[in-house]
C-alpha cells in the first residue's frame, strides 16, 4: 500500500499524534510520502524510521500509484486536499487534528486503529458529489472550478445588498436581494448554509440546496434541488464587483461574468470506519439527544 501524508499546519500540541501516526505507517509497511510543503514543516520534530517519499500534487497521485490520501487537520484541510485529488479520485481518509470535523471524522487518539482497518479493507467508501463553476472567463478560479462544500456569491466588504436572479434550468426562479447566496452540496449543507439556516442533507441523497445569506425580503426560504439541476445567475448592485468563492478559494467578479453551477463530472471519496457513519457523526458534532439541563 501507498499513501500520501496531507497536512498545512503543525500544532506543537499535535506533534505526539503525528509522530504515531507515521511510525504506524512505517510498522504496518506502509510506503509513505508526504506533500512537499508539509514535509517542510515538519521537519526534524518528527522522526521517519526510514525515508519517505516527496508528494509535489495531482499529477503524482497517478505517476506514484498512490491507493489513499490521509490528512491531518480538520474539514478545510480536506477541502484544501480535494484540488490536489482532482478526477484521480483517490481516496481520503480525515484524522481530526482540531475540534469540530464532520469530513475529517477519525479522532486523533484512533489512529493506530484506523491504519489497521485501512489496511485491512475494513472501512467504507463514502462517494461526494462535488458542485462545478461554468464561466465565460476561463481565469476564474484557475483551471479547477470545482468545489466539495458549496459555492456562493456575496456581497463585498460593507457594500449594500446585492440583487440575484436565480435560474434553474434556464427557467426564473427567484430574486434574491440579499448578502448573498450559498449553493449547497449536501457534504456543506453542514457548513456555512446550515449557519444561515439551511437543512440538513444526508450524503447520497441526490439534492443541492439553494440558501439566500441575510434576505431583505424574508419570505424567501432555503430550498432543496435535484442535484442534475442547473442553476445560473444574474447579479447587480450598487457596487462594480462582487465575490465568488468555491470553498475556502474566492475571486472577485462583477456582471460581466455569466456564472452556472451543476454537478461536477466526478465525485469525491471519503473512507469512513465501520462504526462511523452520517447520523452517528452529526449526533455527535451537534450534540443531538444530549440533555443539556442541569
Amino acid at each position: 500500500m501507498q499513501v500520501v501524508v496531507y497536512g498545512k499546519t503543525l500544532k506543537e500540541g499535535n506533534l505526539h499524534f503525528v509522530q504515531m501516526l507515521f511510525d504506524t505507517l512505517h510498522d504496518r509497511g506502509i510506503n509513505v510520502f508526504v506533500y512537499k510543503p508539509y514535509l517542510k514543516l515538519l521537519g526534524d520534530t518528527v522522526t521517519q524510521k526510514k525515508d519517505v517519499g516527496v508528494f509535489e500534487g495531482y499529477l503524482d497521485l497517478k505517476t506514484k500509484n498512490i491507493d489513499f490520501m490521509i490528512t491531518l487537520g480538520g474539514d478545510g484541510t480536506i477541502l484544501n486536499a480535494v484540488s490536489e485529488i482532482r478526477d484521480s479520485q483517490v481516496p481520503v481518509m480525515g484524522i481530526n487534528m482540531g475540534r469540530l470535523g464532520f469530513l475529517a471524522s477519525i479522532e486523533k487518539t484512533r489512529i493506530e486503529s484506523a491504519i489497521d482497518l485501512l489496511l485491512h479493507d475494513r472501512f467504507i467508501l463514502d462517494t461526494r458529489s462535488l458542485l462545478f463553476l461554468e464561466t465565460n472567463d476561463d481565469k476564474l478560479f484557475g483551471n479547477f472550478n470545482v468545489a466539495l462544500n458549496d459555492f456562493t456569491i456575496l456581497k463585498r466588504d460593507t457594500s449594500s445588498m446585492i440583487t440575484i436572479n436565480t435560474f434553474i434550468n434556464g427557467a426564473y426562479l427567484a430574486t434574491y436581494w440579499a448578502d448573498g447566496i450559498i449553493i449547497s452540496t449536501p457534504t456543506g449543507s453542514t457548513g456555512y448554509s446550515l449557519s444561515c439556516g439551511g437543512p440538513i442533507i444526508f450524503p447520497g441523497s441526490g439534492n443541492f440546496v439553494i440558501t439566500p445569506v441575510a434576505p431583505h425580503n424574508l419570505n424567501v426560504r432555503p430550498i432543496v434541488i435535484a442535484q442534475d439541476s442547473v442553476v445560473s445567475f444574474e447579479v447587480d448592485g450598487r457596487a462594480d464587483s462582487f465575490l465568488c468563492t468555491l470553498d475556502s478559494r474566492f475571486e472577485t467578479v462583477n456582471n460581466n461574468h455569466l456564472l452556472a453551477i451543476r454537478k461536477n463530472d466526478y465525485p469525491f471519496k471519503l473512507v469512513q470506519l465501520e462504526d462511523k457513519n452520517f447520523p452517528s457523526t452529526i449526533r455527535e458534532k451537534l450534540a443531538w439527544g444530549v440533555d443539556t439541563r442541569n
